[in-house]
């Protein structure tokens, strides 16, 4: 019997030797090590980047599409601005045609021609008609028959060539300039260069807007990522302890100090924590590919997030006053537009005065080429008004419009206006949970850790089971899980607070995730729920009730 005892002495000592190995190992993983991220690099022999989150932000900046199509807007209303200038200003065209006539009305007469056709006249169709009055009567009236006649040969009366006039002239050009300048329009012109300033103020309030919440999406998916590195961590040291747990059973049944029931159990429930170390593993791959697509950073490119969640800075608050964010002042900014649409449509009972003047050279030479004196020269100078005397009530009509568009624009501003401060509100309280519960998990932590080595050394002493341990170390990983999300939480609360100004409505960027109902990823299928966290360290402690998220349970393997 004496030798009995001390044989079961020394192999309870050797089990507990290997399990306090197996306890230290992943405890010292979790203090510091290599992060799981750059374990795949490590294997594949790709460096990974390092990569902090200052660095994050520049990049998202400089890479974001959305930011890119802002910008073009602000290009297309500078484009509006400067056609609403110019409309102000004269406008000067020039014109320059060709054209050649193959048959004319006008060939009969004369024209189609610049030179007279000699080599058919008829008898007597030479030089050019004087009227004499001082000759009798039937020696006019024969020189006016005659004159008649000739005239269809190329000369006209009194030599006059029709060809010279542009009727049916074979060849034609013309080259002119049209001038106009606009002198009254009512204020038609000032309203539209207000509606083209005011779109480019909303252009400019969409890039900063564009700008903000690309710096929340990055921060987010920044935190999410490490917020999945933490939930690796958890997963696999759970796991480890799973398995010393069956080191333990497995050394206590060959002694015959544990029985083939408890042994099962241990293998079981290291079994069922597998598939929560794959998961939590696939969670993270997912979380750091949407960080790299948001950076534009290749996928198979391994990084090393510098910046962690316990670096907590105080949140500078800038003015979060309805009034001071880009909704409000792009509501604002409608409008505006909408008083002058107003404007517009009265101008329309307004007259209009412009000046207008047209300078133009026109040829008609017998040749193809033209020579310089071949061209005559027109220019005019006009002013044009236009009344609008009877409408059948369209103007009427434009301004009810104009006016229910300026009626809906006010409601607007003011709806847009008290969503504001309901989510400006809604941002603080965020901000305020998140930080209360940052706190709070703070001394959680510590209790826990202290508890568990409590527990230990009870257990190394032989004064608990493992019941006992188990529970520690479930109370510490879900404190660490519930103070890791926190942290999450409480970075991206202060984010969301520090670009409030420039947030469009509602963007909480998951902001208000809490520790029992865990983190969602925005963009991305990555969650992190402290039930899920509750049920990895559970199987940890090899218990059939982890899918219920208890925390405790029965049949556990007793210590000696």
């Amino acid at each position: 019997m004496p030798d009995r005892s001390r044989r079961n002495s020394l192999a309870w000592g050797a089990a507990a030797l290997t399990a306090l190995a197996f306890f230290a190992a992943p405890l010292a993983a979790q203090g510091g090590g290599t992060t799981p991220a750059t374990a795949p690099a490590q294997a594949q022999g790709t460096a990974p980047r390092a990569l902090s989150l200052q660095e994050a932000l520049q990049m998202g900046a400089a890479s974001s599409e959305q930011i890119e199509i802002s910008r073009a807007g602000i290009t297309r209303s500078r484009a509006d601005v400067i056609r609403a200038q110019a409309a102000r200003l004269p406008q000067l065209n020039g014109s320059a045609s060709y054209s050649r006539t193959l048959a004319s009305q006008f060939q009969g007469l004369g024209g189609g021609s610049s030179q007279p056709d000699t080599t058919t006249q008829p008898t007597g169709c030479g030089g050019t008609f004087t009227p004499n009055p001082a000759l009798p009567l039937q020696q006019r009236v024969d020189s006016l028959e005659n004159a008649v006649r000739c005239s269809g040969q190329g000369s006209g009366l009194g030599g006059l060539n029709f060809g010279n006039l542009g009727f049916g002239s074979e060849n034609t050009y013309n080259f002119g300039f049209a001038l106009s300048q606009p002198l009254f329009t009512g204020g038609r012109l000032t309203a539209q260069t207000r509606i083209a300033r005011s779109g480019q103020a909303v252009a400019e309030i969409g890039v900063q807007s564009a700008t903000a919440q690309t710096q929340l999406d990055v921060t987010q998916a920044y935190y999410d990522a490490q917020l999945a590195d933490r939930m690796v961590d958890i997963a696999e040291a759970t796991l480890a302890q799973a398995e010393t747990v069956l080191r333990l059973a497995e050394v206590g049944g060959r002694v015959g100090q544990q029985s083939e029931f408890d042994v099962l159990r241990a293998r079981v429930a290291r079994d069922n924590q597998r598939p929560n170390v794959i998961q939590r593993r696939a969670d993270r791959e997912i979380a750091y590919t949407r960080l790299k697509q948001l950076l534009n950073i290749p996928v198979s490119q391994p990084l090393t997030l510098t910046s962690t969640l316990e670096e907590v800075a105080p949140v500078a608050v800038a003015d979060t006053s309805a009034g001071a964010r880009a909704v409000v002042r792009q509501a604002a900014e409608q409008v505006r537009v909408q008083q002058a649409q107003v404007t517009i449509a009265h101008a329309q009972r307004l007259p209009s005065v412009s000046l207008t003047s047209q300078y133009g050279r026109v040829a008609y030479p017998g040749s193809i080429l033209p020579s310089w004196s071949d061209f005559r020269e027109n220019w005019t100078v006009g002013a044009a008004l236009q009344v609008p005397i009877f409408t059948g009530g369209r103007i009427r009509g434009d301004e009810l419009a104009a006016q229910a568009n300026v009626e809906q624009a006010q409601a607007q501003l003011q709806q847009v206006r008290e969503l504001a401060e309901l989510d400006t509100r809604n941002a603080f309280s965020q901000l305020d949970a998140a930080r209360a519960t940052w706190e709070s998990s703070s001394g959680t932590v510590e209790q826990a850790q202290r508890a568990y080595q409590i527990a230990e050394l009870r257990y190394r002493e032989g004064l608990s089971n493992q019941l006992e341990l188990t529970d520690a170390r479930i109370l510490l990983e879900q404190a660490r899980a519930n103070r890791a999300l926190a942290a999450r939480n409480l970075q991206i609360a202060q984010t969301r607070v520090r670009l409030l100004p420039n947030l469009p409505l509602g963007s909480t960027g998951g902001a208000s995730a809490s520790a029992s109902g865990g983190a969602t990823t925005q963009g991305s299928t990555t969650q992190s729920s402290a039930t899920t966290q509750t049920q990895q360290t559970q199987g940890a402690a090899g218990q059939t009730g982890a899918a219920q998220g208890t925390t405790g349970g029965t049949g556990l393997p007793t210590g000696a």
